[in-house]
């Protein structure tokens, strides 16, 4: 089986596949200084729990934060007996190369949402994707990635405006019923929901202007479903995007004697 490994700047996804489907998905916060031994004692913990049965043959990581790979690599070699394929490495073959300026390294986030967004859509798909950053990804017909938009993402901003503004508060982010506040939280909810959403269509609109042809958008993070309600311009919703990328990389590396 597959243990795939998504390490973003503020949690770290791992999910079990057994070649058909994901038999579950595992979440910590990431944290540069967690050792190999503390993630196999998170891991088994909630493997047992959840009444898993994971022979774990092979292991794909994308990381963000490059000081957390070392204790990944360890984690695979020591607890599975596997080096594991680290997405953005040159042994770690893409279905597509990207096509961006030189000397620019797309996120492996981005690669892998790029190679899950041809497998499933067939290419010219924008994907916008919720994290820390909210990033927009441009995958062409033939599923290269050749580009996108980094926006600061929902809660980065609303902490931003907490501790900028002494004097407003800290909010979760939700869909207010109305756009003109008539309190301080109505009025933050709404300048970040709606402000937001139209960040996001506008941008959209000028991927779809610049691109010069049709193209569908795929949204995928925590608060993808949320800002779906906007009608932002979302064709499909996917929460797994990421993490079905992953395994089509390893899947072309297996296929190709790279692993």
């Amino acid at each position: 089986m597959l243990l795939a490994i998504d390490c973003g700047n503020t949690n770290t996804v791992f999910s079990i596949w057994d070649g058909e489907k994901f038999l579950c998905t595992l979440r910590t916060s990431t944290h540069h200084a967690r050792t190999a031994d503390a993630y196999f004692t998170w891991y088994s913990t909630l493997v047992k729990h959840y009444e898993i049965e994971a022979d774990i043959t092979d292991v794909i990581i994308a990381s963000t934060v490059p000081r957390v790979v070392f204790n990944l690599r360890v984690f695979a070699d020591r607890f599975f007996g596997c080096r594991p394929l680290v997405v953005g490495k040159p042994d770690c073959l893409l279905p597509m190369d990207p096509r961006v300026d030189e000397g620019t390294v797309p996120g492996p986030d981005r690669l892998a949402n790029a190679a899950a967004a041809f497998d499933r859509h067939g290419g010219n798909v924008v994907v916008v994707d919720f994290g820390t950053a909210t990033n927009f990804d441009v995958v062409a017909a033939d599923g290269a990635y050749v580009g996108g938009i980094i926006a600061p993402g929902v809660n980065l901003s609303l902490e931003a405006l907490h501790q900028g503004a002494a004097a407003l508060p800290h909010i979760d982010i939700t869909r207010p019923d109305k756009v003109i506040g008539t309190n301080t939280v109505g009025c933050i909810q709404s300048g970040v929901y709606w402000g937001y959403s139209g960040l996001i269509e506008g941008l959209i609109t000028r991927i779809k202007t610049e691109y010069g042809m049709p193209m569908k958008v795929v949204g995928t993070g925590g608060l993808a479903p949320l800002f779906d309600q906007a009608d932002v311009g979302f064709d499909a919703i996917e929460d797994d995007l990421t993490m079905h990328g992953l395994t089509v990389i390893h899947r072309y590396n297996k296929e190709n004697g790279s692993t």
